[in-house]
């Protein structure tokens, strides 16, 4: 479950910030991918991840629900930036993702994903990720879409050239 095990040094959490910041790295997203299928974070820092999307046709497959591919997408990006974060913004990659789907979100319906760490060490890191649907009327959780376990390995350098993505991060993440 989430919240137990090892969790590594780090600080307390930051506040719950409403949205992202107008012109993040100068209109440079944290995920390309994700930022094209319409998806916002909401939050990033090394213990919490959040963000949102509205199921659209781009991101549904035939039968107008969800794709689970995105779903599996959403997870491994969002537990991805958050190990990242949690290294001290080490170069991170995805070895391992386990994703259920439980229920459908469908065309139109908006989600929730959040992220959170279950083992932070200096080379491995898991991370849970849940895929919420939200109550329209309320905009709160209502059922989980999907949950998934993602493996992060997180102990390679980061680029010289990447070191600008680094301070993206951390201005959006205001740390």
């Amino acid at each position: 479950m989430a919240g137990t095990g090892d969790r590594g040094r780090r600080s307390a959490p930051s506040p719950p910030r409403p949205g992202p910041p107008p012109g993040f790295a100068e209109g440079v997203p944290p995920d390309n991918a994700l930022h094209a299928l319409g998806f916002e974070y909401t939050r990033i820092t090394g213990d919490e991840v959040l963000g949102r999307l509205t199921v659209t046709e781009t991101c549904c497959q035939p039968f107008k629900m969800l794709n689970g591919g995105v779903s599996a997408l959403i997870a491994e990006s969002a537990a991805s930036i958050g190990g990242y974060m949690a290294s001290g913004y080490r170069r991170v990659a995805g070895v391992q993702l386990s994703i259920n789907h439980l229920r459908p979100a469908r065309l139109g319906d908006r989600v929730e994903a959040k992220a959170v760490p279950i083992r932070v060490g200096r080379n491995i890191q898991v991370w849970e990720v849940q895929i919420w649907l939200m109550d329209p009327s309320t905009s709160e959780r209502k059922d989980v879409v999907s949950t998934a376990r993602v493996t992060i390995l997180t102990n390679m350098s980061t680029p010289e050239k990447m070191k600008s993505y680094e301070e993206s991060v951390k201005k959006y993440a205001k740390l």
